[in-house]
């Protein structure tokens, strides 16, 4: 087993004596990508609209977001808060852009997006779990997880892996 894949089990074994609940994290991040989404609507909507009551909705829906992306964000630096919010508001549009597309008979298209909001939703996690070793990516290869990793997959096709290895929205 490579160095990585062990590193990997480790963080995950270690999450699991904290009692980080992984699929609930993940509901809450589905719920997160929702609220980033009404508070889009509410400014879209208040701006056609003129009506300013809109935009308290969006500020009372961005204060909720904020108090729940702390569940899931504890720990960052810099610009990792913005960097999430924006990967998951960014995977959730690529998967309703997919929907339409998946809607409109066009398959291929729509399985493009979902693996691209795939992918950044696996970025999400990596960050967030640290399992993306964010002070090494400048120095390495665009395929490593980190300077050890020899695998030459793609960094978000390893995330993937690792994101369905550790949560299972399917385990109570």
């Amino acid at each position: 087993m490579d160095n990585n894949i062990d590193n990997f089990i480790k963080k995950v074994q270690a999450s699991k004596k904290q009692e980080l609940d992984l699929s609930s994290d993940e509901d809450l991040s589905i719920a997160i990508m929702n609220l980033i989404s009404i508070e889009e609507h509410f400014f879209f909507t208040g701006a056609k609209t003129g009506k300013p009551e809109y935009f308290d909705l969006l500020k009372q829906a961005r204060e909720m977001r904020k108090e729940l992306l702390k569940r899931i964000i504890k720990d960052y630096e810099g610009e990792v808060w913005c960097i999430s919010k924006h990967l998951l508001s960014a995977s959730m549009r690529l998967m309703e852009v997919g929907t339409k597309a998946l809607g409109q008979g066009n398959n291929k298209d729509a399985e493009e997006m979902f693996k691209k909001a795939y992918e950044l939703y696996s970025l999400f996690w990596g960050i967030n779990l640290k399992l993306v070793d964010l002070g090494d990516v400048k120095k390495i290869d665009e395929n490593q997880i980190d300077k050890k990793d020899e695998d030459k997959k793609g960094i978000m096709a390893k995330l993937g892996k690792m994101v369905q290895y550790v949560i299972d929205c399917c385990k109570e």
